[in-house]
């Protein structure tokens, strides 16, 4: 294959040089415009080694590990993964591989050499020991695309790290209510009808905060008692900003919706007339206080824009008060304030807060889910319903994650060996 070729067009230089034919053809790769000849010349160089690398900038050989992550976040994280896992992996890459790790080659990185940095970290930084799963996942996934897809490298030199063994062992984080625990929670936000039914429907559906707040009144029929779940709402571009920006059209929390978790959280769930009758109360509420609002009252519309990593079309939600029209599908939230305002799943932060220190509860959203499942199961519900029911794809997932032992089930335990032993 022939060389870069430079030669003169005029007043400005052009390179030049030979790719490969097509139909027993010959064909060129020639871009003009530069001032100079040794311009067009370097320029082609680094056209004719990109070429030689089919479109890469680097040789598997020579590629640091810090520029190998910017491809691979560019060519797999972005593709395939969810905005909130790719936000997780950009900052562990950035505050934490790229400092320890960046400057080597990634054909260099040896297996002994990633334990050395994990084990540092451990030691210096005391993450928890989940966190530390999470670096060690990025280090592992990225390394494994290497060696198995792209095939940079010939081995993953990731696969036997470990993180080093923590003497305290992992505490379950999940908190299973007691009744009397609800009625403290429930009759505390009982004013608070956005943050109220928003923790009614999560105990009473198992659902995740996530597709909580992204119900609108098109998936709830109250009639036939069903609630369909087939999105979540997430959260992007978050710098600050106040509930007076958010009215005034210039809030910097801006909310999406994203698909459901896993192909089998797109569900329909079954509920109950409690529920049911609550919901239909708070229905009737809302277009009370939409009348009493007038223009005041904020709308929220769907604006399909680009996701700028997948350049794949995906829903913006856009606040506007009742009085301006806009040309777009409005958006009946069932979630939102008194006066039409949508805070998606922040509207639960200082409700919290108000659990943890007023009401000495240590708990998250999460555990509405957890508590729903393990009633369920303690009360003698079939598992494969309850799996459906809280979106999983395996009865085993609903088992070892949601399903806690309670005090019930270990006393049930003991008395149905009494009598067995007695029988």
């Amino acid at each position: 294959m022939a060389r870069v070729n430079v030669q003169k067009r005029g007043k400005v230089y052009q390179y030049r040089f030979e790719v490969a034919s097509i139909g027993g053809k010959r064909k060129y790769i020639n871009k003009s415009g530069f001032k100079s000849k040794n311009e067009a010349l370097e320029a082609g160089m680094k056209a004719y080694n990109n070429y030689l690398n089919t479109g890469k900038d680097f040789t598997p050989n020579t590629i640091s590990y810090s520029d190998y992550l910017d491809y691979w976040m560019k060519q797999y994280c972005e593709i395939n993964l969810k905005y909130h896992t790719i936000q997780a992996y950009s900052n562990i890459i950035k505050n934490h591989i790229k400092p320890g790790l960046g400057a080597y080659r990634l054909s260099q990185i040896t297996a002994s050499t990633l334990q050395e940095f994990v084990n540092t970290i451990f030691l210096e930084k005391s993450f928890s020991k989940n966190f530390m799963k999470n670096i060690l996942k990025v280090l592992k996934s990225s390394f494994g695309y290497a060696a198995d897809v792209v095939e940079f490298i010939k081995v993953n030199p990731a696969i036997k790290v470990k993180v080093p063994k923590y003497d305290v062992p992992d505490e379950d984080p999940a908190h299973i209510f007691t009744k009397e625990e609800i009625n403290m929670i429930f009759s505390r936000f009982k004013s608070n009808h956005c943050v109220y039914y928003a923790f009614m429907t999560a105990y009473y559906t198992g659902m995740r905060v996530s597709e909580v707040f992204a119900l609108t009144w098109d998936d709830i029929d109250l009639e036939n008692k069903k609630i369909t779940v087939n999105k979540n709402i997430l959260k992007k571009n978050q710098a600050g900003g106040t509930k007076n920006r958010l009215i005034e059209g210039r809030a910097t929390t801006t909310w999406y919706f994203g698909t459901c978790k896993t192909p089998s959280s797109y569900r329909t769930i079954d509920i109950g007339d409690t529920l049911a009758n609550a919901l239909k109360e708070f229905k009737r509420e809302q277009e009370i206080m939409r009348e009493q609002f007038g223009d005041l009252y904020m709308k929220h519309y769907a604006k399909e824009v680009e996701n700028p990593y997948t350049k794949k079309p995906e829903i913006k939600i856009i606040n506007v008060i009742s009085e301006l029209e806009i040309p777009l599908q409005e958006i009946n939230f069932v979630f939102v304030k008194d006066n039409g305002i949508f805070e998606g799943t922040d509207s639960v932060k200082y409700p919290f807060k108000v659990i943890h220190y007023e009401l000495g509860i240590n708990c998250r959203f999460h555990d509405f889910r957890d508590t729903h499942a393990t009633r369920l199961i303690e009360a003698g519900a079939d598992i494969k319903a309850v799996s459906k029911r809280l979106g999983h794809s395996t009865i085993e997932t609903t088992y070892n994650i949601y399903v806690r032992v309670t005090s019930q089930m270990e006393e049930e335990i003991v008395s149905k060996f009494e009598d067995y032993a007695l029988s």
